[in-house]
């Protein structure tokens, strides 16, 4: 860049071919700016639609109690972009590349969910005077933080191997069914004293000054005021539920080109952008239903939707778009590069999952410490991968140490 400053400024010391040069620099920066503004509208669309999922979902999960609707209904809606960004990369991604950047989304944004999120939930709690500290059930820790290792352990024992088929995506969506059906099996009945508003109660709760037209609401990405004119019902639910998916699809598309065109113009593969930018991109939509979770006061289901997405992420996000995809072009191997890759970060994975477990399960009240601990563990973590991506030694020498943690699998 300091060759074009010194171009524009009439600089008679630039030859003649260091012009191609400044020329490149222009373009360089163009186009990483470019991918950059990509991802963020991918972000913005994902959040603005995340509206839609939680209307959709609050009413869809009405009668779900104990953190029940955090651990699936929302985990499950919120998860969509994960679930789609590794579906879409496998088919539009290059043999290389398609698999990692995959689980490089998935496991990244579980990473991200069981550090920032909950950081977010504490300190919005905090910061807003709600409560002076933010009190968990034990029993949704113990549930979907145990659910979560034990995931995590079966996904490591999965993906460990060269090659990856159809069996290995059908053990990991069953995994999930299992969890799930724990959860309504042990779920109480709801208490007939606090029943959930009326639609018509509900429809006056998220109305927000004058309705916009339909037109004004699909540009504003306001898809509850395209969808719910007067009153919530199970159809037109279902119907915001799986328009806000659609769109987030499309927007998982535009993410996915946008981080592969980033990784080429900064020189790195797309794995590392995906593990970082894209796995934060698909994760707004559980930070926001987390947050607003935490300041209505329903603590269970901000720390439950963030665990409950993990599973998600981890078993269906990644596991249906292995099944399907190898079910029908055989099965996926990956390089030596690859697997290695994905062992560090399996192994990141279930460390940094026991740490904040650890964070959540053995404190009286979460505080701002304990927010700022679990900041400064993903800050960590994201410090280290962009290192890997530059090949600094130290994280070479750390990746590989947690490579051996992990067993292979022949």
């Amino acid at each position: 860049m300091y060759k074009f400053l010194l171009f524009a400024s009439g600089g008679k010391c630039l030859r003649k071919q260091n012009l191609g040069v400044v020329l490149f620099d222009i373009r360089q920066t163009m186009m990483t700016l470019s991918a950059l503004f990509a991802i963020t509208l991918a972000m913005l669309i994902i959040w603005r639609s995340s509206d839609g999922f939680e209307v959709a979902s609050e009413y869809l999960g009405r009668n779900l109690t104990d953190g029940v609707r955090g651990a699936t209904i929302n985990a499950v809606g919120s998860s969509i972009p994960e679930l789609f960004t590794t579906l879409f990369s496998l088919m539009l991604l290059g043999e290389v590349d398609n698999f990692a950047f995959g689980i490089g989304t998935t496991a990244g944004s579980a990473i991200f969910n069981g550090m920032i999120i909950p950081a977010v939930a504490i300190l919005a709690v905090l910061g807003y005077g709600i409560a002076q500290k933010v009190n968990v059930s034990k029993k949704v820790i113990l549930r979907d933080g145990i659910g979560l290792i034990i995931a995590e352990l079966i996904l490591i024992y999965m993906v460990s191997g060269n090659h990856l088929t159809w069996v290995h995506g059908l053990v990991l969506m069953l995994t999930y069914v299992v969890y799930v059906g724990y959860m309504f099996a042990t779920m109480k009945k709801k208490e007939e004293e606090t029943p959930l508003a009326e639609p018509k109660e509900r429809e006056e709760e998220h109305r927000i000054g004058r309705k916009p037209s339909i037109f004004k609401a699909l540009i504003l990405l306001d898809f509850e005021h395209v969808f719910v004119r007067k009153q919530i019902n199970t159809l037109n639910a279902w119907a915001l539920l799986l328009f806000s998916m659609l769109v987030i699809g499309l927007a998982c598309i535009v993410l996915i080109h946008s981080c592969e065109l980033l990784s080429a113009e900064m020189g790195i593969a797309p794995y590392f952008i995906a593990v970082v930018l894209a796995s934060a991109a698909t994760s707004v939509p559980d930070t926001i239903l987390s947050y607003r979770d935490a300041v209505a006061g329903q603590y269970d289901d901000a720390v439950a939707n963030a665990l409950g997405s993990n599973i998600f992420d981890i078993c269906f996000a990644l596991g249906f778009p292995l099944f399907a995809f190898t079910l029908f072009n055989g099965p996926i191997t990956m390089t030596a590069e690859t697997v290695a890759n994905v062992a560090e970060l399996q192994a990141s994975l279930v460390i940094l999952t026991i740490a904040a477990f650890f964070i959540y399960y053995f404190n009286a009240g979460l505080r701002q410490i304990h927010a700022y601990a679990l900041l400064g563990l993903y800050v960590i973590f994201t410090a280290f991968i962009f290192a890997k991506a530059y090949e600094f030694s130290w994280a070479i020498q750390l990746g590989e140490i947690l490579a051996s943690w992990i067993p292979k699998v022949a």
